[in-house]
């Protein structure tokens, strides 16, 4: 097994901006994220976060290695267009500019090959970089999703704090164990995958179509929770495939 961790951390980016006086600003759940919160951002997840894995990492024996996306050019981005947003109660529309959010152009995956060959664990911060190398906010889930497809990774495994995909949001037990891509879009059609779980499913699902062989979404505050996820025959989450 030759994990790489791609690492999130809105929650604490919040509390940080918090704490330094700068409220944070969401727009439909996307964060508006100007140079200084960008700066937060970048201290947070690089210098604290990140630093913060690879320090347990090494205390159970493990090698990590930090990056973000920045290093040797890793994860090359372009500013996200503005978006057009439409209020679900009024269907008024109006179009937000995130500010320093990005999308994933395109990744270079010399430096993960010469990590993981050399049994390293990748520790990669979601931060792009464009090619006037002004840096970008990016999304965990769709890094994740992108950096699986483009190593010829097996599986795709979404670590958040839900037990899955949930046939009832409201109800924990309703958990769907295994399901199929065509199977997982008829789910997004009937409006029983929405909100928060939508974009990690579609991040599964480009995943899978881009070469992956499966993806998982499991909750990752279960300790041991990837090995009970693969190593055992029920799993604990949802697992999709083909």
């Amino acid at each position: 097994m030759k994990p790489i961790v791609v690492h999130g951390g809105g929650p604490e980016i919040s509390r940080s901006m918090n704490k330094l006086g700068k409220e944070p600003q969401f727009i439909e759940g996307l964060r508006v994220t100007d140079q200084e919160t960008m700066d937060i951002v970048k201290m947070v997840l690089v210098g604290k976060i990140n630093t913060e894995i690879v320090a347990n990492i090494g205390i159970h024996g493990g090698k990590g290695v930090g990056l973000s996306g920045k290093d040797n050019q890793l994860l090359m981005a372009r500013k996200r267009a503005p978006q057009v947003i439409v209020n679900n109660k009024t269907g008024e529309e109006k179009t937000v500019d995130l500010g320093l959010v990005g999308e994933i152009e395109s990744i270079n995956p010399e430096i993960i090959d010469v990590l993981t060959s050399n049994d390293y664990i990748p520790i990669i911060s979601p931060i792009g970089v464009d090619e006037r190398g002004n840096t970008l906010n990016l999304n965990a889930d769709t890094v994740a999703g992108d950096l699986a497809s483009n190593v010829d990774a097996e599986k795709l495994i979404i670590l958040t704090d839900v037990p899955g995909i949930l046939q009832d949001p409201d109800d924990p037990d309703s958990l769907i164990k295994k399901v199929n891509v065509n199977e997982t879009l008829e789910l997004i059609d009937q409006g029983i995958v929405k909100d928060g779980m939508l974009p990690k499913v579609l991040t599964c699902i480009n995943a899978i179509q881009n070469g992956v062989s499966s993806a998982h979404i499991i909750d990752g505050r279960i300790k041991h929770s990837i090995l009970l996820e693969i190593f055992t025959k029920m799993g604990i989450g949802t697992m999709i495939t083909r």
